[in-house]
């Protein structure tokens, strides 16, 4: 029988999970990644298999793991540069990015900002894993060109779109919605002390109170989307606001879930395909999110 270490994944879902989700959101990885700082509690396990989709917080990867744990991450360069030892991080721009807006903006006081798991952020909410941001980056940085459209869904504390907004550029827009108005009053202030601030002051970066599953119209069409919570099926309002030649990353399913990547091809046709499995609480209304679900 081969020993697997269970360790704590660094599930990213943008929306807090009930203590019992969390107990069961564990991964199991075996002993040969040497490097890895595992937890100290280990077990043996016959998986069925494809079990493991059952038991995942946020799958975004075949073998997700919790890159790092406990407290040896203090600066946000060396959260970057963990990432990028462990294969998270292969884009230049992408480590670039996340280097400028330092995380510790957007995390709640007395929150430890670089370890790689999401953070609560109040509300139901959470801010996502580095790892998750670091793959949502990458998937969408053809799309985050200097001087293209970028909406975030579900912006929550800012952090993914004020990276938006340093990819994009002043000669760009970047625009995160969200519907917890206290969540984006803060998510303001969070933006004004980071990298970012001169792009909210100029305009090129906005954030606004909206229903995430419309969009934000007034800006589109967008090269890049994004969404943080996962949709039963594709909001058709957001079909329609992306560019042709654009890209939309958002999971969708329900108790089975993939992370979908959706591409506008230049003739207006949809072309979508699964990047991985994962497991996200829905894509609801505000009255359903502050109500638990």
């Amino acid at each position: 029988m081969v020993q697997y270490p269970v360790i704590g994944i660094a599930y990213g879902c943008r929306y807090y999970m009930p203590p019992l989700k969390q107990l069961l959101s564990f991964t199991l990885l075996p002993h040969h990644h040497h490097h890895h700082h595992h937890l100290s509690f280990s077990s043996c396990f016959h998986l069925p298999k494809n079990l493991n989709r059952l038991l995942t917080g946020n799958y975004l990867f075949s073998r997700m793991e919790r890159y790092w744990a406990g407290n040896g991450i203090n600066k946000n360069k060396a959260m970057v540069e963990h990432l990028q030892h462990y294969g998270v991080i292969k884009s230049k721009k992408a480590a670039e990015v996340m280097e400028t807006i330092d995380r510790a903006f957007f995390v709640p006081d007395g929150t430890p900002p670089y370890v790689d798991s999401p953070m609560a952020i109040g509300y139901n909410a959470t801010i996502s894993a580095p790892h998750m941001h670091a793959t949502c980056l990458q998937l969408l940085e053809e799309n985050l060109q200097p001087g293209m459209h970028a909406l975030d869904v579900g912006s929550g504390t800012g952090y993914l779109t004020a990276c938006f907004a340093l990819m994009v550029g002043p000669q760009g827009r970047a625009v995160g919605v969200e519907h917890i108005p206290e969540l984006l009053t803060s998510s303001i202030k969070n933006i004004e002390k980071s990298a970012a601030a001169a792009l909210l002051k100029e305009g090129s970066l906005s954030v606004h109170v909206g229903d995430g599953r419309e969009g934000w119209p007034e800006f589109a069409p967008y090269d890049a989307i994004h969404v943080g919570a996962a949709a039963p099926e594709i909001p058709q309002p957001l079909i329609d606001q992306l560019k042709p030649g654009g890209r939309m990353v958002i999971p969708v399913g329900n108790i089975f879930q993939d992370l979908k990547v959706v591409e506008k091809n230049l003739d207006g046709s949809i072309s979508v395909r699964s990047e991985t499995s994962v497991r996200y609480v829905p894509l609801t209304s505000r009255d359903a999110q502050l109500r638990g679900y």
